[in-house]
């Protein structure tokens, strides 16, 4: 087995690993997004993606005779479920929450390009295509954040004002 391959499988099983994360992690800020129909309404189409990003990555691996790592995938989860947690203590969680999505599109868009030029480099074309159309999925959730972070900024800001005037009275 080449060195090229034992890459591709670990890195597969990371990407599966961090899509189990960011669903535990969407999720968890979904519960809580009421106040924001926009944000919640992206996000949770986004959730969807991530199930199916998260089960396409399965079938790349099972193509390679391979499996998801199951160590890696409980403590993504648990770590987004301690980052989902500490959120709600935070007055300002929509905007941490905002922050912690984008950061997050980042890495994963960074993850499948590699994943891209490795499956390439061994000629795994359909595992190339499956990477590809992750990140495509990734990287219009990322370009949504960025083109709403001033909105909603701007819809928390003018919330905290509100409770603060209604909390002065």
């Amino acid at each position: 087995m080449s060195d090229t391959r034992e890459w591709l499988v670990q890195w597969l099983r990371d990407a599966h690993a961090m899509e189990e994360q960011a669903e535990t992690m969407l999720n968890g800020q979904l519960s809580r997004l009421e106040s924001y129909p926009g944000l919640s309404k992206r996000i949770s189409l986004h959730v969807d993606e991530t199930k199916g990003q998260a089960a396409r990555l399965r079938t790349c691996l099972e193509s390679l005779d391979e499996d998801t790592s199951t160590l890696k995938d409980a403590g993504g989860k648990l770590m987004a479920a301690a980052q989902s947690l500490s959120g709600v203590f935070a007055g300002d969680e929509v905007m941490k929450g905002s922050l912690a999505s984008y950061t997050f599109e980042h890495m994963e868009i960074a993850s499948y390009r590699i994943l891209i030029v490795a499956a390439e480099s061994l000629g795994e074309t359909e595992v190339a295509r499956v990477c590809e159309q992750n990140l495509q999925e990734e990287e219009a959730m990322a370009e949504w954040l960025k083109n709403n972070l001033p909105a909603t900024t701007q819809q928390f800001l003018a919330r905290s004002a509100s409770d603060s005037d209604n909390a002065k009275r």
